[in-house]
């Protein structure tokens, strides 16, 4: 619905920002797949990662794919189910990868992927080796071309004649929550949850 898409570069940069996993569509040997996978993102950039041996990434760079990152905020039930609609934010990324061959890109994007599913981690473990790096594509698509739609708010029906009904209509909200982190129980007895996991909780 076109009253749902945002044209503001800031909100395509929120819906990245709030998430850490996507989707990758594309045709692998004449099927279409859709891939889940992490990412990380930047003002100009959406990088992915995996094996050398992926037939997903060995395909992505001779085609136009489309990425998706969709937040569910809210559930809204209206009065009619043919009303019945989600609160989300969500966002499509088309283009052709990029494969990274730079070694220092290839570094630096692992360290934005790495970034953006758990802030602080690419200074507290230890980072990729020589051979860990060979083994290891690196994708990197434009953010040239991508569209934003976004929904909140309640159900569209309050002024219908289904406002007659006598029925409930409204929102239940989504609200997706870290918990307490689990400790590795082959790890010594003693060893702290460093600050920067903790404070994930909080995100």
């Amino acid at each position: 619905m076109k009253e749902r898409a945002r044209v503001v570069r800031a909100d395509l940069h929120a819906v990245l920002a709030a998430g850490f996993v996507c989707h990758l569509g594309l045709n692998v040997d004449g099927t279409v797949m859709v891939i889940p996978t992490n990412y990380g993102a930047t003002e100009e950039t959406l990088y992915f990662h995996g094996s050398v041996a992926s037939r997903s990434l060995v395909n992505s760079p001779d085609q136009t794919v489309c990425v998706t990152v969709t937040h569910v905020d809210g559930l809204v039930l209206a009065r009619s189910v043919m009303e019945h609609s989600m609160n989300y934010r969500s966002a499509m990324i088309y283009g052709v990868p990029r494969l990274v061959t730079d070694p220092e890109e290839k570094f630096d994007a692992l360290r934005v992927i790495t970034e953006q599913c758990a802030p602080g981690q690419w200074d507290y473990a230890r980072r990729p080796n020589r051979k860990e790096l060979a083994a290891t594509s690196v994708l990197a698509l434009s953010l040239d071309e991508a569209s934003v739609k976004i929904r909140t708010g309640p159900p569209d029906d309050g002024d219908t004649p289904d406002a007659e009904l006598g029925l409930w209509a409204g929102v239940v909200p989504v609200a997706p929550a870290w918990g307490a982190p689990v400790t590795d129980p082959v790890l010594p007895t003693g060893f702290a949850v460093p600050a920067h996991v903790t404070a994930m909780t909080d995100r």
